[in-house]
């Protein structure tokens, strides 16, 4: 997941536009709309106030990572060679979208509901 992805994503569970977050933050609609249509990251002058208005940290907004104790359960994480068959669906899992991503979670519960895994 990209730091676009993480903007849209966030913006979206906060239940506000493109237009609120462009009030918000100072940043032009404009800018807002090129990073999701051009599939653009923002700049780094406007990442603190991005945070700012998303209520997240630069290291989750920049990684993906929350610091520990910030936000759910402590997590648990994993080293894996990206060229193993388990990197390897790792890095696909993260390149789909969250639509798809539901979808592969849904088929591993059910999996795992149905004694498939253990």
């Amino acid at each position: 997941m990209t730091i676009r992805d993480r903007i849209f994503d966030k913006i979206e569970e906060l239940d506000i536009t493109q237009k609120r977050f462009s009030e918000l933050t100072g940043i032009a609609e404009s800018t807002i709309s090129d990073w999701k249509k051009k599939r653009t990251n923002p700049t780094a002058d406007k990442i603190m106030v991005i945070c700012k208005v998303l209520d997240v940290t630069p290291e989750w907004l920049l990684s993906g990572i929350e610091p520990e104790g910030k936000r759910g359960n402590p997590k648990e994480w994993y080293a894996i060679d990206a060229e193993t068959e388990s990197g390897k669906l790792v890095t696909a899992f993260n390149a789909m979208d969250k639509a798809q991503q539901a979808r592969i979670m849904g088929y591993v519960e059910a999996m795992i509901s149905g004694g498939l895994l253990e």
